[in-house]
C-alpha cells in the first residue's frame, strides 16, 4: 500500500490513522474476518504500542503517521487477512485474566475454554481446606499447551497447587515462558506424556481439567485459523477424535482421589459420546455444560 494519499488538490499527504484503519477493515472484510473493525483496531494498536481506545481517539483527530509504522500496519494488515491468527501477529493471547505468549507450535486459547477453566476454578474453590494441613487442594492441566487453563487455576486459586503436563517439544517452549511471565509460585510444569503424568500424586488430586484434542482424523475444521496454523498434534484425536479423551480418562481416574472432580473440553456434538465413555469407565454424575453461546463445550464427572 502507498504509504501516502492523493488530496483532491493533487497534493500528497502522510498516511494517518483513520485511512489506514479504514483501509484495514475493508481488506479483513472482504477476507471473511468475523469482525473486521475490532481486529484492525487491534493490529494498529499493536503496531502504535496503543490501547483500542486509544486508536480510536487518534482516529477521531485524524493523527498522520510516519512511513514506518504506516508499512508495519499495512503488513499486519495482510497477514491478518491471510488468516493468520490475531495473536501470532501480535504475539500473545488475552485469557481470562492472563496475557500469554503464543505462536507457531502452540495451540491458541480460545475464549470458549475461559468457559472450561471457570468449571475447575470453580470447582477448586469449592474445596474445603482443612485447617489441620498446611497443603491445599491440587489440580493437574493434562495437556496444558499455552499453560492458559493452569496459570489461571494458579492465580485464580492461589491457595491450590497446580501441576501442568504437556508432551509437545513445540508447545513446551511456549509453556515455559508463560510460566516464567506469570510467576505462579503455586505452580509447576512436567514434559511427559499425560498417561504417564505424576504418578506421586495419585490419589491425591481434587481436579483433573483438560482440553485435548478431539477433531475427527477426517474432519475438516471450518476456521482458516485453526485448519492452517494450529498444530495439527492439539487438534486431531484419532478416528473419532476421542483417543485422548480416553487416556484423561483413565489418567483421572489414577490422580484424583475419591470425590474428585474431571473436567473435560469437547466439541459441541460430543458430549453425550463422551458421558458414554465415561460412565463405561466408572465415572459417576456425568454431565455436560454449555457455554456461553448456548454450544455444549466441556462435560464434567465424579471419581
Amino acid at each position: 500500500m502507498s504509504t501516502t494519499l492523493l488530496e483532491p488538490t493533487g497534493t500528497l499527504r502522510p498516511p494517518t490513522v483513520r485511512s489506514l484503519l479504514e483501509h484495514g477493515v475493508s481488506v479483513l472484510a472482504r477476507s471473511g474476518i468475523a469482525d473486521p473493525q475490532v481486529d484492525a483496531e487491534l493490529l494498529v494498536g499493536f503496531v502504535l504500542g496503543a490501547s483500542r481506545g486509544q486508536v480510536q481517539a487518534m482516529t477521531v483527530t485524524d493523527k498522520a503517521l510516519g512511513v514506518e509504522d504506516a508499512v508495519a500496519i499495512s503488513e499486519a494488515i495482510e497477514r491478518r487477512a491471510a488468516r493468520e491468527p490475531l495473536q501470532h501477529i501480535t504475539g500473545v493471547a488475552w485469557f481470562r485474566n492472563l496475557e500469554l505468549e503464543v505462536g507457531p507450535g502452540v495451540f491458541v486459547p480460545r475464549p470458549e475454554t475461559e468457559f472450561v477453566a471457570g468449571l475447575a476454578i470453580d470447582s477448586l474453590r469449592s474445596i474445603v481446606i482443612d485447617p489441620r494441613r498446611e497443603d491445599g487442594p491440587i489440580a493437574v492441566d493434562l495437556g496444558t499447551g499455552s499453560g492458559a487453563i493452569a496459570l489461571s487455576l494458579a492465580t485464580e486459586v492461589p491457595h491450590a497447587q497446580v501441576v501442568a503436563v504437556e508432551n509437545s517439544s513445540a508447545a513446551f517452549v511456549w509453556t515455559k515462558q508463560n510460566f516464567r511471565r506469570i510467576g505462579a509460585e503455586n505452580a509447576r510444569l512436567v514434559f511427559i506424556d499425560l498417561l504417564d503424568a505424576v504418578p506421586e500424586l495419585d490419589g491425591t488430586v481434587s481436579v483433573v481439567v483438560s482440553n485435548p484434542p478431539y477433531i475427527p482424523a477426517r474432519a475438516i475444521p471450518r476456521d482458516p485459523e485453526v485448519r492452517l496454523f494450529d498444530p495439527e498434534h492439539a487438534l486431531y484425536g484419532g478416528e473419532d477424535g476421542l483417543d485422548v479423551v480416553r487416556n484423561v480418562s483413565r489418567t483421572g481416574l489414577r490422580l484424583l482421589h475419591q470425590g474428585g472432580v474431571l473436567v473435560i473440553e469437547h466439541g459441541e456434538l460430543q458430549g453425550g459420546e463422551i458421558r458414554r465413555l465415561l460412565d463405561a469407565d466408572g465415572w459417576h454424575a456425568t454431565a455436560t455444560h454449555r457455554d456461553l453461546t448456548g454450544r455444549d463445550r466441556a462435560t464434567t464427572a465424579l471419581r
